[in-house]
C-alpha cells in the first residue's frame, strides 16, 4: 500500500490502475456525486464550446468546486487512490524517470518506485494518450493515483528544477561567444527583445527559477574560475548554480541594456530597473552593478507588482501594536517612523499603511529612492541625486502641493528629517523610515543627527521597530525539545513556565528545500510618544528619557515578540535567538 492519503478508506493499490483507464462523462459523474447541478454543468459545457478548455478546469475556475474536490471525485469514480503530494517524501531520482517535457505535458509524476511497479500520479487519469505514452517511456508496470494539477506542477517545478537547463544554456552561450568573438550585437540579433538568443533564454530561466523559489534577490557574482549565481530566499543566500565565468560579461551587458544603463561604463557602480513578465506575473527588477576583482557583480531585487499590497491586518502584528499603530496613522498630523536594518520589511509596512490611508479624500505624495511599488491614486516621486533632485528638494516642493499625507522613503540626513518634522508640526501626516536597532534609540538617533530636541518631542508620534523571522514549514513542522542552552535563554523571558509551551521546528522536506522554513513574518516593538515620554525627551537628562520610554513599552520588545512567535509554533527558538541576542547584553 503506498504511504499516502486517500480520499476514502484504505485499500490495496492494485485496484487503482492495473488496467488501461477508461473515458468517463465528467459532468454526469459530478452530478451523480451531488457536487454540481445540471445548470452548472450546462454553463460549463457552453463555455467549453467557446474556449476549447478542459471541462474540469472550467468547473474550478468558475468557482463551482475546488480542485481537490474535483480530483477526489475522479478517484472515487475510477476506484483509484487520491494523493496529497505535499504529504509524501518524494525522491528526485524516481520523479525524473519521466522526461520533464512529458511530465508537464500530461500533468503526471512518478511518485514512488515499489519495485515490481511504479506509482504514478495524474491529474486526468482518463487521458488515454498520456497513459500509452507513459507506459511506453517507463517500460514498467504502472499503477495510477489521482492528484491535483497544482500539486503535480509544483512537484515538477521543485524536482526537475532549472539547474541542468541553466548549465546547458550557459554552455550554449559560451559557444556562441567563442564563435562570435566580442560582437555582442550579433549575439542579441540587434534587438533587445530577441527571445531566441542564448543570453536571453539563460536570463529568462534564471528569473523563472527565482520566481518559483520565492527569491527576493538574485546575485550574479564573477569569481576567478566560475560565475556564481545565488538566490536570497527567506533572508538566506543559497547557491543556485556555478557556471562558466566567460559568459559574465554577456550577462551584464544584456542586463544593462534591459535597464537602460551605460554599457560602456565598467569602472563605476550603476543602478537601474526594468520590468519582465513571467508566467502571468509582472516583476519589477531593481538592478545594481559593482566593479569587482573579476568583473562586474550584479544584484537584482525582485519586486512582485501583481501580488497586491498587504493590509496592516495581514502583517501578523500583536493586537496592541496594531491597534495603536492604526490610531496613530489616522491622526490628521504627526510623524510615524518605521525602523530596522536593510531587509527587515520596513517598506512593506509603510505601503500597508498607505493602502489603508489611500482614499479619494486624501492627497498622498511619496518621495522615494527608488520607487519600489507603483500605487494607484498616489503621487510618487523618484529621487534623482545626479540632477540635484534630492529628498530635501522634493520634500519642500511636495509640501507646496497641498498634501494630506507625505511618505519619505528614508530620513537620511538632518535636512530631510527637519523638513519632515516641520511638515508633521504644520498639519501633515508624515510616514518615514530610519535605520536604528530598536524603537527606544530612535528619538536619540534623531537628536544625534542634529534635529532640535523640541522638534523631536512635538512631531514624533510613534516608532515601530521591526525584524523578519523565518516561519516553520507547515508540511514538516514537528514538536521540538529545547536544548539546555535554549531552555536557559527562554527562562529569562518566560520564567519557570518554559516547559508549558509546545515548541516546534521544521524537520526539512521537499516542500521547503530541506530548510525547515517557508516564508517570513514580522517581529515588532512600538514606542508611543506619550506625555510622559515627551516631557522626558525635552529634558536634558538622557537617562530620564530611557526610563520613561521603557516604562511606556512595558517590556513589549522585539525579543518578547520573537519569543511569542516561538511559543505559538510560528518560528523556531533558533530564529527567536538570532533576532534577539544582539539586545541581550543591553537588557541584562
Amino acid at each position: 500500500m503506498p504511504p499516502c492519503r486517500v480520499a476514502r478508506r484504505s485499500r490495496e493499490p492494485e485496484k487503482g490502475g492495473t488496467v488501461r483507464p477508461q473515458k468517463i462523462r465528467l459532468g454526469e459523474v459530478l452530478i451523480q456525486q451531488k457536487l454540481l447541478s445540471n445548470e452548472q454543468v450546462e454553463l460549463a459545457l457552453v463555455e467549453q464550446k467557446k474556449t476549447g478548455r478542459k471541462l474540469g478546469r472550467i468547473f474550478v475556475e468558475s468557482g463551482f468546486l475546488t480542485e481537490e474536490a474535483l480530483s477526489q471525485a475522479l478517484a472515487r469514480q475510477l476506484n483509484m487512490d487520491w494523493l496529497d503530494l505535499r504529504q509524501l517524501q518524494l525522491e528526485p531520482q524516481v520523479i525524473r524517470l519521466l522526461p520533464e517535457a512529458v511530465a508537464r505535458r500530461f500533468r503526471v509524476v512518478v511518485f514512488k518506485d515499489f519495485g515490481p511497479w511504479l506509482g504514478v500520479a495524474m491529474s486526468d487519469p482518463t487521458d488515454l494518450t498520456a497513459y500509452d505514452e507513459i507506459t511506453r517511456l517507463l517500460r514498467r508496470e504502472i499503477r495510477i493515483s489521482v492528484a491535483t494539477e497544482t500539486q503535480i506542477l509544483g512537484a515538477i517545478d521543485r524536482f526537475y528544477g532549472r539547474i541542468e537547463e541553466i548549465s546547458g544554456l550557459a554552455q550554449e552561450l559560451k559557444q556562441e561567444l567563442s564563435e562570435g568573438g566580442s560582437d555582442f550585437g550579433a549575439i542579441f540579433g540587434g534587438a533587445v527583445g530577441q527571445e531566441d538568443a542564448p543570453v536571453v533564454k539563460l536570463l529568462t530561466t534564471v528569473f523563472e527559477e527565482a520566481l518559483r523559489t520565492r527569491a527576493s534577490d538574485v546575485h550574479i557574482e564573477p569569481q576567478e574560475h566560475s560565475l556564481r549565481i545565488r538566490f536570497r530566499i527567506d533572508g538566506v543566500l543559497h547557491v543556485q548554480t556555478e557556471t562558466e565565468t566567460g559568459i559574465a560579461s554577456a550577462l551584464v551587458l544584456r542586463l544593462k541594456l534591459m535597464s537602460g544603463l551605460d554599457i560602456s561604463e565598467k569602472r563605476l557602480p550603476q543602478d537601474g530597473r526594468f520590468n519582465v513578465q513571467l508566467r502571468g506575473t509582472s516583476l519589477d527588477m531593481r538592478i545594481s552593478t559593482l566593479p569587482s576583482q573579476y568583473g562586474e557583480s550584479v544584484v537584482m531585487r525582485l519586486l512582485h507588482q501583481g501580488t497586491g499590497l498587504l493590509g496592516l491586518d495581514k502583517l501578523h502584528m500583536p493586537a496592541r501594536v496594531l491597534e495603536r499603530l492604526r490610531h496613530a496613522v489616522h491622526r490628521p498630523s504627526g510623524l510615524v517612523l518605521v525602523t530596522g536594518p536593510t531587509g527587515s520589511g520596513k517598506t512593506t509596512t509603510l505601503y500597508a499603511m498607505l493602502a489603508e490611508l489611500n482614499t479619494t479624500e486624501k492627497k498622498i505624495i511619496t518621495v522615494e529612492d527608488p520607487v519600489e511599488y507603483r500605487l494607484p491614486g498616489i503621487n510618487q516621486v523618484q529621487v534623482h541625486e545626479k540632477i540635484d533632485l534630492s529628498f530635501g528638494r522634493v520634500l519642500r516642493s511636495a509640501l507646496r502641493q497641498d498634501p494630506d499625507i507625505v511618505l519619505v522613503g528614508e530620513m537620511r540626513d538632518q535636512t530631510t528629517a527637519e523638513i519632515g518634522m516641520r511638515a508633521a508640526m504644520t498639519g501633515h501626516m508624515v510616514l518615514s523610515t530610519l535605520h536604528t536597532n530598536d524603537a527606544l534609540s530612535t528619538p536619540i538617533r534623531l537628536m544625534d543627527m542634529g534635529v532640535p530636541r523640541y522638534m523631536v518631542a512635538l512631531s514624533l508620534q510613534l516608532v515601530l521597530a521591526q525584524r523578519l523571522v523565518r516561519v516553520i514549514c507547515e508540511h514538516c513542522g514537528e514538536p521540538y525539545r529545547p536544548t539546555p542552552a535554549e531552555h536557559e535563554w527562554l527562562r529569562s523571558e518566560l520564567g519557570t513556565g518554559v516547559d508549558a509551551h509546545p515548541f516546534r521546528h521544521g524537520a526539512g522536506c521537499h516542500m521547503c528545500g530541506n530548510t525547515g522554513y517557508s516564508g517570513r513574518t514580522g517581529v515588532y516593538e512600538m514606542l508611543e510618544m506619550t506625555r510622559a515620554v515627551v516631557e522626558a525627551a525635552n529634558s536634558s537628562d538622557p537617562n530620564a528619557f530611557v526610563r520613561a520610554a521603557r516604562a511606556q513599552m512595558a517590556g513589549e520588545t522585539l525579543r518578547r515578540d520573537a519569543v511569542r512567535l516561538a511559543t505559538t509554533g510560528r518560528t523556531t527558538i533558533e530564529e527567536a535567538m538570532r533576532i534577539s541576542n544582539q539586545w541581550d547584553e543591553e537588557e541584562s
